[in-house]
């Protein structure tokens, strides 16, 4: 390669890809490339690409089409799962100069270096066979409070209605003292939280024949001097068994914000998705987090318009979220995806019938949310503060709390916002700013 070559990045998806784009960005750079805006201007595009849903393929389609436009001359890179569900396909319709799969992100730089010298345009592994964890990691971040931690990869569930055991494979998890490495280089930098991640972090060590591995890592983790509170992904319901929530309540850095995936709240849509609970199950492992902790933040997803669902289940889901009472619930209308068992189940719902039975649980959503919210007023919390925002005429400091909750903290004028970035503040919160902001009383 001659020259210094500018390099754009794009990430679709979710906050594994989000981590992983991070780490690419920085062995670019290490191997010589520069960083820049995607925008008009740079020389290489790299799109970090999502396939979870039909929306998702369009979207990273788009991308890679708007790249393009931005300069035709550039090189347009694809990469990841939309590339590894159908790598022909993926190039065929985008027209990418270079495709990259799961598991190859870590060889970027060679990769397109070797494109550059006019060696190859693909780098695509059989991904179902492969049982190597992809080691990438990161020195620094972006934002200077919090880090995404990736700490497994690959999915062993199967569930009817997604792609991600076929573009993302079997599960494996990443080495503990890697972790540790990671984490305690990232404390003495100056974050002070970390969010462990993966794409079924609940499956974390299983492939190591450790069935508590994901807890064994935490402790670990909690170790660290620096690192003032861990946070944990999305977690299967049942891996919340009353063990395993003790240990964590024993453990005071952990946050006590869980998001368990739920998708369906009717038995009958659960067994058709091939989920592996019940929602007597799922209702007991919630009564289990707020036995041991004080009103913990439950979160969760929903998928409506399931092929099948009837208004009596659709029913039958919204008194169960009811019933539970969320703290915030992400709402997907189904999405039927090619390759997955559902996309060919009988009884496809129409998408005017989703999207009333998607409005009305986002109804349901903000009502639960808001509620949540105010249950803290009156009451200290404590916030780790993050950045300057301007409310109304005033400028707070916002950042969140060990549950997630928004809150702001009032800056005084002419108070320099460097003094209290990436501090932890505790102080009774007086009010709601905004439905999701919550107001501290600053003495």
């Amino acid at each position: 390669m001659t020259g210094k070559k500018r390099v754009a990045f794009h990430t679709l998806g979710c906050k594994v890809n989000t981590y992983e784009t991070d780490a690419m960005e920085q062995m670019m750079r290490e191997g010589g490339y520069e960083i820049v805006p995607f925008q008009e201007g740079a020389d290489v595009y790299i799109i970090n690409t999502c396939s979870v849903t039909n929306m998702a393929d369009h979207k990273s389609r788009q991308m890679l089409h708007r790249a393009r436009k931005m300069n035709p001359a550039a090189v347009v890179v694809a990469v990841g799962c939309y590339v590894q569900a159908d790598p022909a396909k993926a190039m065929e319709d985008t027209g990418a100069d270079l495709i990259i799969g799961n598991n190859k992100k870590k060889d970027i730089v060679a990769i397109l270096d070797a494109y550059l010298d006019g060696k190859r345009r693909e780098a695509v592994i059989d991904i179902g066979e492969t049982r190597e964890y992809e080691e990438l990691e990161l020195s620094t971040v972006v934002d200077h409070t919090r880090a995404y931690i990736k700490v497994q990869d690959g999915c062993n569930q199967f569930c009817s209605y997604c792609i991600i055991p076929y573009t993302r494979g079997r599960i494996r998890s990443r080495k503990a003292e890697r972790v540790k490495a990671e984490v305690a280089r990232l404390a003495q930098s100056g974050i002070k939280e970390v969010v462990l991640t993966g794409i079924h972090l609940s499956s974390y060590g299983k492939d190591m024949g450790v069935d508590d591995g994901l807890l064994q890592l935490i402790q670990l983790i909690h170790g660290i001097s620096g690192i003032e509170r861990i946070r944990l992904g999305s977690l299967e319901p049942r891996i919340i068994t009353e063990e395993f929530a003790q240990a964590l309540g024993s453990m005071p850095k952990i946050c006590p914000h869980f998001h368990l995936s739920l998708q369906s709240g009717c038995d009958a849509v659960l067994k058709r998705m091939n989920r592996h609970y019940t929602t007597g199950e799922y209702l007991r492992r919630c009564g289990i987090l707020r036995t041991v902790f004080s009103n913990p933040a439950i979160t969760t997803d929903v998928i409506v318009g399931f092929p099948g669902e009837t208004q009596e289940e659709f029913l039958e889901t919204k008194a169960f979220l009811e019933a539970v009472n969320f703290f915030e619930m992400h709402i997907f209308k189904y999405s039927p995806r090619k390759g997955t068992r559902a996309a060919a189940m009988d009884g496809q719902i129409p998408e005017h019938i989703k999207t009333d039975r998607s409005s009305q649980l986002l109804q349901l959503e903000r009502e639960q949310s808001l509620r949540y919210r105010e249950s803290f007023l009156g009451n200290e919390m404590t916030i780790l503060l993050e950045n300057r925002v301007r409310l109304g005429d005033a400028f707070y400091m916002v950042g969140h709390s060990r549950e997630y909750v928004k809150a702001a903290w009032p800056l005084r004028p002419g108070e320099d916002e460097a003094a209290w970035s990436n501090r932890l503040v505790t102080a009774r919160a007086s009010g709601m700013i905004k439905d999701d902001i919550v107001l501290l009383h600053r003495p």
